[in-house]
């Protein structure tokens, strides 16, 4: 199978790349000095130009805060890039999977999210990415928009300009820095390389629809932090706060965990819990 991947060189696209090839796909792998999703005539002259079996859409504008102040530009990539591929992989008759988020829900259930919950985004990030969804959806019935939560990898985050979470807490740590963290929100922190196994398997069927990726039980953010130091077996104090304190601008759901019901609905769920994610990702694996 030819795959396309779009924002090859981002965290995940690398590692969605690299997991295609290793079970012998063909990948053509696009970055944005090849492929700008903003405009619709360099998306359909980069994927005529390759005529790709599936397409697999990890660009987007991730800086969550960021995108309070550039709604524009997060809706031109978030939203309208993602319809500019959608009818581009329509047209070349191939398959395409969306990356999407949790910040498409509200955390208000207060219980992990399945595909069929009603959406009610609190940020623009989150109506960005939920505004494409639905431009995916509208534009190509070959479609599969696919949510994830809390990842991290081991390359850099090219839409943050940074390392991921583990490896900047890692960081921290080292250099005897105290950590505050906020510990009422709750999520499924989930390895890259997981995500990319998931989505090979899942762009070789024709389950088309939506779909929720991420590691299985959940975690608030302070939870996590104390898994990675305890796991890397450092000694570092974490303090608990709460969202409120931590001057972030952008509104975030406090609940942000999905239930990978439909994969598991086609018994293709291949994650596993998020602290064996993190145990593997710290050994290398």
């Amino acid at each position: 199978m030819k795959v396309a991947v779009i924002g090859a060189n981002g965290q995940l696209g690398q590692d969605v790349a690299s997991a295609l090839r290793t079970q012998g796909h063909e990948v053509a792998a696009l970055n944005h000095s090849e492929i700008a999703v903003e405009s619709p005539e360099s998306v359909r002259a980069a994927l005529e130009s390759c005529r790709p079996d599936l397409v697999v859409n990890t660009a987007a504008f991730t800086n969550v805060d960021r995108c309070e102040d550039e709604a524009v530009q997060a809706f031109t990539i978030n939203a309208v890039g993602a319809r500019n591929v959608a009818q581009a992989t329509q047209s070349l008759g191939a398959k395409l999977i969306q990356i999407s988020t949790d910040y498409v829900f509200d955390g208000e259930k207060g219980s992990a999210y399945v595909e069929t919950d009603p959406p009610r985004p609190l940020s623009v990030y989150g109506n960005s990415k939920l505004a494409g969804e639905f431009f995916v959806r509208a534009a190509t019935p070959r479609h599969f928009v696919v949510r994830v939560s809390g990842i991290y990898g081991r390359h850099l985050c090219r839409g943050k300009g940074s390392p991921n979470f583990v490896d900047t807490m890692l960081a921290r740590g080292r250099k005897g820095e105290e950590i505050r963290m906020v510990d009422d929100q709750i999520a499924t922190p989930t390895p890259t390389a997981e995500i990319a196994r998931q989505l090979v398997a899942l762009g070789q069927t024709a389950e088309y629809g939506v779909y929720h990726a991420t590691a299985e039980g959940s975690c608030s953010w302070y939870e996590f932090t104390l898994a990675i130091f305890d796991l890397a077996g450092l000694k570092v104090r974490v303090e608990p706060i709460k969202t409120g304190d931590s001057g972030r601008k952008a509104p975030r759901p406090k609940y942000g965990v999905l239930e990978n019901a439909a994969l598991k609905r086609i018994s293709l769920n291949l994650f596993s819990h998020w602290r064996t994610g993190l145990e593997n990702y710290l050994a290398g694996k």
